[in-house]
Protein backbone atom coordinates (compact mmCIF):
# COMPACT_ATOMS: atom_id res chain seq x y z
CA UNK A 1 0.00 0.00 0.00
CA UNK A 2 1.44 3.49 -0.83
CA UNK A 3 2.06 6.31 1.94
CA UNK A 4 -0.17 9.28 2.62
CA UNK A 5 3.35 10.84 0.97
CA UNK A 6 3.64 9.05 -1.92
CA UNK A 7 -0.36 9.85 -2.45
CA UNK A 8 0.09 13.25 -2.20
CA UNK A 9 2.79 13.80 -4.16
CA UNK A 10 1.09 11.86 -6.97
CA UNK A 11 -1.90 14.04 -6.67
CA UNK A 12 0.67 17.01 -6.90
CA UNK A 13 1.97 15.66 -10.20
CA UNK A 14 -1.93 15.25 -11.42
CA UNK A 15 -2.77 18.21 -10.63
CA UNK A 16 1.00 20.25 -12.49
CA UNK A 17 -0.14 17.72 -15.29
CA UNK A 18 -3.79 19.14 -15.91
CA UNK A 19 -2.54 22.55 -15.10
CA UNK A 20 -2.70 24.97 -17.80
CA UNK A 21 0.56 26.11 -19.75
CA UNK A 22 -0.39 29.70 -19.58
CA UNK A 23 -1.95 30.20 -15.79
CA UNK A 24 2.29 29.45 -14.88
CA UNK A 25 4.51 32.56 -16.18
CA UNK A 26 7.32 31.60 -17.78
CA UNK A 27 10.67 31.35 -15.46
CA UNK A 28 13.71 32.93 -18.13
CA UNK A 29 13.50 31.56 -21.80
CA UNK A 30 14.33 28.21 -21.58
CA UNK A 31 12.27 26.03 -19.11
CA UNK A 32 8.09 26.62 -18.04
CA UNK A 33 7.40 26.81 -14.84
CA UNK A 34 4.61 24.06 -15.47
CA UNK A 35 7.76 21.38 -16.18
CA UNK A 36 9.54 22.50 -13.18
CA UNK A 37 6.94 21.87 -11.11
CA UNK A 38 6.60 18.72 -13.21
CA UNK A 39 10.22 17.44 -13.01
CA UNK A 40 10.42 18.45 -8.96
CA UNK A 41 7.44 16.50 -8.29
CA UNK A 42 8.46 13.10 -10.83
CA UNK A 43 11.54 13.46 -8.36
CA UNK A 44 9.89 13.29 -5.69
CA UNK A 45 7.67 10.48 -6.23
CA UNK A 46 9.41 7.05 -5.23
CA UNK A 47 9.65 4.20 -7.60
CA UNK A 48 7.52 6.76 -9.91
CA UNK A 49 7.94 5.19 -14.16
CA UNK A 50 7.95 7.90 -16.47
CA UNK A 51 6.97 5.55 -19.48
CA UNK A 52 3.07 5.74 -17.86
CA UNK A 53 2.84 9.21 -18.03
CA UNK A 54 3.34 10.85 -21.98
CA UNK A 55 2.78 14.53 -20.46
CA UNK A 56 5.23 14.25 -17.41
CA UNK A 57 7.97 12.30 -19.93
CA UNK A 58 7.48 14.94 -22.25
CA UNK A 59 8.10 17.58 -19.32
CA UNK A 60 10.97 15.77 -18.49
CA UNK A 61 12.91 15.84 -21.92
CA UNK A 62 11.59 19.45 -22.66
CA UNK A 63 13.79 20.01 -19.41
CA UNK A 64 16.54 17.90 -20.17
CA UNK A 65 17.11 19.42 -23.73
CA UNK A 66 16.84 23.17 -22.66
CA UNK A 67 19.03 22.47 -19.26
CA UNK A 68 22.16 20.36 -20.19
CA UNK A 69 24.76 20.14 -17.66
CA UNK A 70 22.97 21.56 -14.79
CA UNK A 71 22.68 19.16 -11.28
CA UNK A 72 19.04 18.42 -12.10
CA UNK A 73 20.10 17.25 -15.69
CA UNK A 74 22.23 14.81 -14.31
CA UNK A 75 20.11 13.48 -12.01
CA UNK A 76 16.64 13.15 -14.16
CA UNK A 77 18.76 10.59 -16.51
CA UNK A 78 20.37 8.82 -13.47
CA UNK A 79 17.06 8.35 -12.24
CA UNK A 80 14.76 7.38 -15.45
CA UNK A 81 17.37 6.79 -18.05
CA UNK A 82 15.47 7.82 -20.96
CA UNK A 83 16.68 6.71 -24.14
CA UNK A 84 15.53 9.41 -26.45
CA UNK A 85 18.28 11.76 -24.67
CA UNK A 86 21.04 9.51 -25.41
CA UNK A 87 22.17 11.21 -28.77
CA UNK A 88 22.02 14.75 -27.15
CA UNK A 89 24.01 13.52 -23.82
CA UNK A 90 26.55 12.08 -26.12
CA UNK A 91 27.20 15.53 -28.24
CA UNK A 92 27.02 16.77 -24.66
CA UNK A 93 29.66 14.84 -23.25
CA UNK A 94 32.13 15.15 -26.22
CA UNK A 95 31.87 19.28 -26.37
CA UNK A 96 32.79 18.61 -22.26
CA UNK A 97 35.54 15.23 -22.34
CA UNK A 98 37.88 17.51 -20.55
CA UNK A 99 35.17 18.86 -17.78
CA UNK A 100 33.21 17.51 -15.01
CA UNK A 101 30.50 17.87 -17.14
CA UNK A 102 31.47 15.25 -19.70
CA UNK A 103 32.73 12.98 -17.10
CA UNK A 104 29.78 12.58 -15.30
CA UNK A 105 27.58 12.54 -18.75
CA UNK A 106 30.04 9.54 -19.95
CA UNK A 107 29.41 7.94 -16.58
CA UNK A 108 25.74 8.23 -17.23
CA UNK A 109 26.36 6.54 -21.29
CA UNK A 110 28.15 3.72 -19.62
CA UNK A 111 25.48 3.32 -16.88
CA UNK A 112 22.77 2.99 -19.68
CA UNK A 113 25.13 0.65 -21.46
CA UNK A 114 25.95 2.96 -24.41
CA UNK A 115 29.95 2.61 -23.15
CA UNK A 116 30.03 0.52 -27.17
CA UNK A 117 28.99 3.66 -29.09
CA UNK A 118 32.06 6.11 -27.23
CA UNK A 119 34.55 3.33 -27.96
CA UNK A 120 32.83 3.19 -31.82
CA UNK A 121 33.01 7.16 -31.76
CA UNK A 122 37.15 6.57 -30.50
CA UNK A 123 37.86 4.33 -33.36
CA UNK A 124 36.42 6.94 -35.83
CA UNK A 125 38.25 8.87 -38.16
CA UNK A 126 37.15 12.18 -36.88
CA UNK A 127 40.08 13.24 -34.92
CA UNK A 128 38.71 15.97 -32.61
CA UNK A 129 35.86 13.35 -31.95
CA UNK A 130 38.28 10.49 -31.38
CA UNK A 131 40.30 12.45 -29.27
CA UNK A 132 37.17 13.53 -26.65
CA UNK A 133 35.76 9.97 -26.92
CA UNK A 134 38.86 8.38 -25.86
CA UNK A 135 39.03 11.25 -22.66
CA UNK A 136 35.49 10.02 -22.31
CA UNK A 137 36.55 6.35 -21.76
CA UNK A 138 39.51 7.43 -19.32
CA UNK A 139 36.73 9.06 -16.99
CA UNK A 140 34.04 6.34 -16.60
CA UNK A 141 35.54 3.71 -18.64
CA UNK A 142 36.52 1.21 -15.66
CA UNK A 143 38.06 -2.03 -16.29
CA UNK A 144 36.37 -1.78 -19.63
CA UNK A 145 39.02 1.23 -20.81
CA UNK A 146 42.01 -1.13 -21.18
CA UNK A 147 39.99 -3.40 -23.82
CA UNK A 148 38.50 -0.38 -25.47
CA UNK A 149 42.00 1.90 -25.83
CA UNK A 150 44.14 -0.85 -25.78
CA UNK A 151 43.31 -1.16 -29.24
CA UNK A 152 43.53 2.30 -30.47
CA UNK A 153 46.57 2.64 -28.82
CA UNK A 154 48.24 0.31 -31.00
CA UNK A 155 46.73 0.88 -34.10
CA UNK A 156 48.72 2.36 -36.33
CA UNK A 157 46.54 4.25 -38.91
CA UNK A 158 45.40 6.15 -35.95
CA UNK A 159 46.68 9.95 -35.10
CA UNK A 160 49.36 10.75 -32.46
CA UNK A 161 46.61 12.90 -30.82
CA UNK A 162 44.29 10.16 -30.78
CA UNK A 163 46.76 7.07 -29.22
CA UNK A 164 48.23 10.16 -27.05
CA UNK A 165 44.84 10.86 -25.45
CA UNK A 166 44.58 6.99 -25.20
CA UNK A 167 48.30 7.04 -23.41
CA UNK A 168 46.98 9.33 -20.86
CA UNK A 169 43.33 7.79 -20.08
CA UNK A 170 45.15 4.11 -19.50
CA UNK A 171 47.42 6.63 -17.14
CA UNK A 172 44.65 6.97 -14.54
CA UNK A 173 44.94 3.25 -13.85
CA UNK A 174 47.59 1.24 -12.73
CA UNK A 175 46.68 -1.71 -15.09
CA UNK A 176 46.57 0.62 -17.83
CA UNK A 177 50.22 1.89 -16.64
CA UNK A 178 51.77 -1.56 -16.79
CA UNK A 179 49.99 -2.61 -20.06
CA UNK A 180 52.03 0.44 -21.41
CA UNK A 181 55.02 -0.07 -19.67
CA UNK A 182 54.70 -3.39 -21.51
CA UNK A 183 54.82 -1.58 -25.22
CA UNK A 184 57.28 0.36 -23.95
CA UNK A 185 59.73 -2.33 -22.88
CA UNK A 186 59.07 -4.56 -25.81
CA UNK A 187 59.79 -1.81 -28.59
CA UNK A 188 56.17 -1.81 -29.53
CA UNK A 189 56.06 2.17 -28.45
CA UNK A 190 56.51 4.49 -31.49
CA UNK A 191 58.73 7.19 -30.81
CA UNK A 192 56.24 10.03 -31.43
CA UNK A 193 54.27 8.59 -28.62
CA UNK A 194 57.44 8.30 -25.59
CA UNK A 195 56.34 11.62 -24.17
CA UNK A 196 53.65 11.19 -23.56
CA UNK A 197 54.42 7.74 -22.18
CA UNK A 198 56.95 9.29 -20.19
CA UNK A 199 54.73 11.72 -18.41
CA UNK A 200 52.18 8.75 -17.10
CA UNK A 201 54.84 6.11 -16.35
CA UNK A 202 57.71 8.20 -14.50
CA UNK A 203 55.11 10.04 -12.65
CA UNK A 204 53.62 6.91 -11.62
CA UNK A 205 52.75 6.20 -7.64
CA UNK A 206 53.49 2.79 -7.45
CA UNK A 207 57.79 3.11 -7.80
CA UNK A 208 58.00 -0.16 -9.15
CA UNK A 209 56.41 1.04 -12.46
CA UNK A 210 58.11 4.50 -12.43
CA UNK A 211 61.56 2.37 -11.75
CA UNK A 212 61.01 0.19 -14.53
CA UNK A 213 59.61 2.51 -16.90
CA UNK A 214 62.80 5.16 -16.35
CA UNK A 215 65.48 2.32 -17.66
CA UNK A 216 63.36 3.13 -21.27
CA UNK A 217 62.09 6.35 -21.33
CA UNK A 218 63.29 9.94 -19.63
CA UNK A 219 61.52 13.32 -20.37
CA UNK A 220 63.82 15.81 -22.65
CA UNK A 221 66.08 18.05 -21.59
CA UNK A 222 65.77 21.53 -21.52
CA UNK A 223 67.97 24.84 -22.83
CA UNK A 224 70.21 24.61 -19.65
CA UNK A 225 70.66 20.76 -20.04
CA UNK A 226 68.27 20.43 -17.12
CA UNK A 227 65.60 17.35 -17.24
CA UNK A 228 61.84 18.75 -17.86
CA UNK A 229 60.15 17.96 -14.98
CA UNK A 230 56.48 15.80 -15.77
CA UNK A 231 53.55 17.57 -16.63
CA UNK A 232 51.84 16.95 -13.19
CA UNK A 233 54.81 19.41 -11.20
CA UNK A 234 54.42 21.79 -13.80
CA UNK A 235 50.98 22.73 -13.72
CA UNK A 236 51.76 23.31 -10.04
CA UNK A 237 54.51 26.09 -11.27
CA UNK A 238 52.92 29.61 -11.64
CA UNK A 239 55.41 31.70 -13.98
CA UNK A 240 55.19 35.73 -14.72
CA UNK A 241 52.92 36.63 -17.68
CA UNK A 242 55.39 39.61 -18.41
CA UNK A 243 58.64 37.97 -18.65
CA UNK A 244 56.32 35.06 -20.92
CA UNK A 245 55.92 37.78 -23.03
CA UNK A 246 59.38 38.23 -23.85
CA UNK A 247 60.18 34.39 -23.97
CA UNK A 248 57.15 34.57 -26.82
CA UNK A 249 58.83 37.24 -28.54
CA UNK A 250 62.28 35.90 -28.47
CA UNK A 251 63.24 32.70 -27.40
CA UNK A 252 61.01 30.60 -27.97
CA UNK A 253 60.45 31.61 -31.30
CA UNK A 254 55.91 31.78 -31.27
CA UNK A 255 55.30 34.87 -32.98
CA UNK A 256 57.48 32.95 -35.84
CA UNK A 257 54.40 31.12 -36.48
CA UNK A 258 51.46 32.50 -34.49
CA UNK A 259 49.68 35.92 -34.37
CA UNK A 260 48.85 37.80 -31.19
CA UNK A 261 46.82 40.89 -31.93
CA UNK A 262 47.61 41.17 -35.69
CA UNK A 263 51.44 40.90 -34.45
CA UNK A 264 53.27 37.98 -35.86
CA UNK A 265 53.27 35.21 -38.43
CA UNK A 266 50.18 33.69 -39.81
CA UNK A 267 51.34 29.72 -40.38
CA UNK A 268 49.36 28.06 -36.87
CA UNK A 269 46.65 29.01 -35.40
CA UNK A 270 45.95 32.82 -33.71
CA UNK A 271 46.76 32.63 -29.97
CA UNK A 272 45.27 35.87 -29.22
CA UNK A 273 42.32 33.88 -27.34
CA UNK A 274 43.94 30.74 -26.40
CA UNK A 275 44.01 31.06 -23.02
CA UNK A 276 40.05 30.87 -22.96
CA UNK A 277 40.50 27.72 -24.69
CA UNK A 278 43.32 25.66 -23.23
CA UNK A 279 43.85 24.47 -19.64
CA UNK A 280 47.22 25.33 -18.23
CA UNK A 281 48.12 21.27 -18.88
CA UNK A 282 46.26 21.48 -22.56
CA UNK A 283 48.90 24.61 -22.88
CA UNK A 284 51.77 22.30 -21.89
CA UNK A 285 51.13 19.55 -24.26
CA UNK A 286 50.45 21.41 -26.97
CA UNK A 287 54.01 23.30 -26.63
CA UNK A 288 56.04 20.25 -25.66
CA UNK A 289 54.09 17.27 -27.62
CA UNK A 290 52.96 19.31 -30.74
CA UNK A 291 51.40 16.16 -32.67
CA UNK A 292 49.39 15.06 -29.71
CA UNK A 293 47.40 18.13 -29.79
CA UNK A 294 47.04 19.63 -33.42
CA UNK A 295 44.45 22.04 -33.88
CA UNK A 296 41.54 21.02 -36.36
CA UNK A 297 42.41 22.72 -39.87
CA UNK A 298 45.72 23.29 -39.15
CA UNK A 299 47.26 19.21 -39.93
CA UNK A 300 50.75 19.05 -41.83
CA UNK A 301 50.28 17.70 -45.44
CA UNK A 302 52.85 16.56 -47.88
CA UNK A 303 53.18 16.84 -51.49
CA UNK A 304 55.83 15.16 -53.50
CA UNK A 305 55.60 16.49 -57.55
CA UNK A 306 56.69 13.92 -60.68
CA UNK A 307 59.38 15.77 -60.89
CA UNK A 308 60.89 15.14 -57.60
CA UNK A 309 59.73 18.29 -55.01
CA UNK A 310 58.83 17.56 -51.79
CA UNK A 311 57.08 20.25 -50.03
CA UNK A 312 55.54 20.34 -46.42
CA UNK A 313 53.26 22.71 -44.52
CA UNK A 314 49.75 23.88 -43.68
CA UNK A 315 46.85 22.98 -46.34
CA UNK A 316 45.30 26.56 -47.32
CA UNK A 317 43.66 25.30 -50.05
CA UNK A 318 42.54 22.52 -52.61
CA UNK A 319 41.20 22.72 -55.51
CA UNK A 320 40.84 20.66 -58.82
CA UNK A 321 43.35 22.58 -60.58
CA UNK A 322 45.47 23.02 -57.06
CA UNK A 323 46.93 22.68 -53.96
CA UNK A 324 48.40 25.77 -51.82
CA UNK A 325 50.50 24.00 -49.21
CA UNK A 326 51.80 27.12 -46.24
CA UNK A 327 55.59 26.12 -45.13
CA UNK A 328 57.02 26.68 -41.78
CA UNK A 329 58.66 30.22 -42.85
CA UNK A 330 54.75 31.47 -43.58
CA UNK A 331 55.44 31.12 -47.00
CA UNK A 332 52.57 29.95 -48.96
CA UNK A 333 53.29 27.02 -52.12
CA UNK A 334 51.04 26.47 -54.87
CA UNK A 335 51.42 22.85 -56.69
CA UNK A 336 49.14 22.47 -59.87
CA UNK A 337 47.32 18.85 -59.23
CA UNK A 338 48.90 17.78 -62.76
CA UNK A 339 52.09 17.74 -61.11
CA UNK A 340 51.44 15.82 -57.70
CA UNK A 341 52.51 12.10 -57.31
CA UNK A 342 51.54 12.09 -54.11
CA UNK A 343 49.33 14.21 -51.43
CA UNK A 344 49.55 12.54 -47.97
CA UNK A 345 48.25 14.14 -44.76
CA UNK A 346 50.90 13.41 -41.76
CA UNK A 347 50.78 12.57 -38.31
CA UNK A 348 53.07 15.13 -37.14
CA UNK A 349 52.86 19.27 -36.37
CA UNK A 350 54.59 21.37 -38.42
CA UNK A 351 55.35 22.52 -35.23
CA UNK A 352 58.55 22.08 -33.69
CA UNK A 353 58.83 19.06 -31.66
CA UNK A 354 61.63 19.68 -29.39
CA UNK A 355 61.03 23.46 -28.40
CA UNK A 356 61.71 22.75 -24.91
CA UNK A 357 65.24 22.41 -25.66
CA UNK A 358 65.59 26.50 -26.86
CA UNK A 359 64.25 27.34 -22.76
CA UNK A 360 65.21 26.85 -19.23
CA UNK A 361 62.12 25.57 -17.50
CA UNK A 362 61.15 28.99 -15.97
CA UNK A 363 61.23 30.30 -19.76
CA UNK A 364 58.76 27.70 -20.00
CA UNK A 365 56.71 28.27 -17.07
CA UNK A 366 56.70 32.30 -18.02
CA UNK A 367 55.78 31.39 -21.69
CA UNK A 368 52.79 29.29 -20.19
CA UNK A 369 51.59 31.65 -17.94
CA UNK A 370 51.60 34.62 -20.58
CA UNK A 371 49.63 32.62 -23.19
CA UNK A 372 46.87 31.94 -20.13
CA UNK A 373 46.48 35.35 -19.85
CA UNK A 374 44.93 35.60 -23.45
CA UNK A 375 41.40 35.30 -22.96
CA UNK A 376 38.42 36.46 -25.10
CA UNK A 377 36.60 39.84 -23.56
CA UNK A 378 34.90 38.81 -20.68
CA UNK A 379 36.13 35.85 -19.56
Amino acid sequence: MRSIYQVAFSLCLMSALSCPLDSLAEEGNKVSAKDKLIVETVLRIENFDLETSAPAKAAVLRYLRAEPGTDRYFELIDRFKPDEIVNSLMEYSLAHATDTGGARGAGLLFAMNRGSDIADIANSTDEKRAVAAVQLIGHAGGKKTISMLLPALKNGSATNAVRSAAIKALGKRLDGQKQILSLTRDGQLSDDLKFAAANVLLASSDKEIAKEAAKYLELPATADSQPLPSLAELIQRKGDANEGLKVFQTTGTCNKCHRVHGKGKEVGPDLSEIGSKLSREAMYVSILDPSAAVSHNFETYSVLTVDGLAVTGLLISETDQAVTLRNSEGIDKIIDQDDIEIFKKQKVSLMPQDLQKLMTVEQLVNLVEYTLTLRKKGD
